[in-house]
C-alpha cells in the first residue's frame, strides 16, 4: 500500500528537480552568452561543466545548442519562466485592445521596447557578423522572424475587427510595415549602434507606427 503513495510523491519532486535543473542550464548559458565568449565560446561542453551537470543532461533537459539558444531567448523574451503565452499576458493585450490607432502605437511601442530592453544584448550577440554558415543560427533568425511576424499579426487583429486601420490598404501589407519598423536590426542601429536611449526609441516607434497606420 505504501509504494504507490511513495511514487506518487516521488514524481512531484522529480519534476520540480528537472525544472530547477534546465532552468539552472538556461541560467547559465545566458551568462556564457553575454560573457566574452560570446556565440562562438559557448559549447555543450563548457555549458555542463558551468552548470555542474553533465553534457547529456543538457541535452535531455534542453537539447542542443540551437535549442539552449532557443530557450535563453524565449525566458528573455518573456521575462519569466512562466508558461503564459506572450498573446495574453497584460502588457499584450493593451496593444490587442486599443480603441485607436493612437492607442495601439503607444502600447505595442511600450510592449516592443519591453521586449528589446530585455533580449536586445542577447541579438546583438547573436546577430553582430549575421548567421554567417552556422545552419543553427540561420535556423534560430528565421524562426525568430516568423514568430514576430506572427505576433505582429496578431497585434492588429484588434484595430481591424474595429474597423481602425487604414481604407485601401491591404492586411498583409500593414503586417510587413510593422514587422520591418520593430525588425532587431533597426532597434540595434539605434540604441546600439547610435546610442538613443530606450525611451527615445519607444518614443520615435510610436511615431512610425502612427503615421503608418494613418491612412494616409
Amino acid at each position: 500500500m505504501r509504494r504507490p503513495m511513495a511514487r506518487q510523491y516521488r514524481a512531484p519532486q522529480r519534476a520540480a528537480q528537472a525544472r530547477a535543473t534546465r532552468s539552472r542550464i538556461v541560467g547559465t548559458a545566458r551568462d556564457l552568452l553575454l560573457g566574452d565568449g560570446g556565440y562562438a565560446g559557448m559549447t555543450i561542453t563548457g555549458l555542463a561543466r558551468a552548470a555542474g551537470v553533465s553534457p547529456q543532461t543538457v541535452y535531455n533537459a534542453v537539447g542542443g545548442k540551437a535549442e539552449v539558444v532557443k530557450a535563453v531567448y524565449d525566458v528573455l523574451l518573456a521575462g519569466d519562466e512562466g508558461s503564459t503565452p506572450m498573446s495574453e499576458r497584460p502588457e499584450f493585450r493593451r496593444v490587442t485592445d486599443a480603441e485607436s490607432v493612437a492607442a495601439y502605437a503607444s502600447a505595442y511601442a511600450a510592449w516592443v521596447r519591453g521586449i528589446y530592453d530585455r533580449v536586445g544584448p542577447l541579438l546583438g550577440v547573436l546577430l553582430a557578423h549575421g548567421p554567417g554558415g552556422d545552419p543553427d543560427l540561420a535556423g534560430f533568425v528565421a524562426t525568430i522572424d516568423r514568430e514576430r511576424r506572427r505576433g505582429n499579426t496578431n497585434s492588429l487583429r484588434g484595430l481591424a475587427e474595429r474597423e481602425q486601420l487604414p481604407r485601401g490598404r491591404e492586411f498583409e501589407e500593414l503586417v510587413d510595415v510593422i514587422w520591418t519598423l520593430t525588425a532587431p536590426e533597426v532597434h540595434a542601429r539605434l540604441v546600439q549602434r547610435r546610442g538613443w536611449a530606450p525611451a527615445a526609441y519607444e518614443r520615435w516607434l510610436a511615431r512610425q507606427l502612427s503615421a503608418a497606420l494613418s491612412g494616409a
